[in-house]
């Protein structure tokens, strides 16, 4: 897969579904069950790097970290959560220019003020709408190529309003994001009015949380709305979390892995996913190979 097809493809219908990943290794599951894209979540390394809440903890050069181990694993589009790019429009010139080198397809810029949370908790503060404009345009000036696409979140439907969130949502657009991305609404009919008022000037984003506050759709249903992408960020840590809490419980209660082995990978199993027999046969192509200056010297 090549990352100058995702503006196509989100041009395209069905709807993109992009799932939450957090490593190489969901990463790796992901792309295998078909998914063409990924969602590099802030929740989830938050969750998982720190077992700590979405509330701007994580650095950036910590998320320019994840996203190179999963580039380096998988080749789907990689969509990034880069929360406020880390601070003003300055801040966000190099967090562009060092994610997008590090290899994400999509950059996602939110218009929250410090501290920020996670979008589906309370009491969130916002920039004004002049100054994310600003951070959006020096977004789209530091990219290095025009295939490295913006996202302009806004998480102005709690304090604002619908209307308002709409609004601020154009002018990132005008400021030129080239995906749009309006947080948490609560009802099926604000989604649908989100669609309706933004849906012919760009891209846009839909996001599901389980449990959040805005309905979970399935995505045939967003589709029909008018929705172009939808992530499932923290999908795969809340069931990971609680495979791992079962995990854990069982063990404590019968000091063996035996009550839970049809839940699990064993050894073998797991290997063959990550590929283990694949790259050790790649190192023994390499063994014993000399350089060409050794081979001289030892031919002389």
């Amino acid at each position: 897969m090549t990352a100058n097809a995702l503006s196509a493809r989100l041009n395209r219908r069905p709807i993109l579904v992009a799932p939450g990943v957090y490593d190489g290794l969901t990463a790796l599951i992901a792309e295998r069950a078909g998914f063409e894209a990924l969602y590099v979540s802030g929740a989830g390394n938050a969750y998982t790097r720190l077992g700590r809440p979405d509330v701007g903890l994580l650095s950036m050069s910590e998320i320019v970290g994840t996203v190179a181990l999963i580039r380096d694993r998988v080749g789907a589009h990689l969509i990034v959560d880069a929360d406020t790019g880390y601070g003003n429009a300055v801040n966000v010139e190099r967090t562009v220019r060092l994610l997008e080198r590090a290899g994400a397809d999509a950059i996602q810029i939110e218009d929250q003020d410090f501290p920020k949370r996670c979008g589906h908790l309370d009491d969130k503060t916002l920039i004004p709408p002049l100054e994310m404009a600003g951070k959006i345009k020096a977004a789209v000036d530091a990219r290095q190529s025009s295939r490295t696409l913006i996202i302009a979140r806004t998480d102005a439907v709690a304090g604002e309003g619908v209307d308002r969130a709409i609004a601020r949502a154009a002018c990132y657009r005008e400021a030129g994001a080239d995906i749009l991305f309006v947080e948490a609404p609560r009802r099926r009919d604000e989604l649908a009015r989100i669609a309706a008022r933004l849906g012919k000037t760009a891209p846009l984003m839909a996001n599901m949380v389980e449990g959040g506050k805005t309905p979970v759709l399935p995505a045939s249903e967003l589709d029909a709305l008018g929705f172009s992408v939808v992530i499932f960020p923290g999908g795969i840590v809340r069931a990971l979390a609680k495979t791992a809490e079962d995990f854990y419980a069982s063990l404590r209660k019968h000091g063996s892995t035996d009550a839970f082995r049809a839940r699990m990978f064993d050894f073998e199993a797991l290997n063959r996913l990550i590929g283990t027999p694949e790259m050790l046969a790649r190192g023994k192509r390499y063994a014993g190979v000399e350089s060409p200056t050794r081979r001289g010297r030892v031919n002389d």
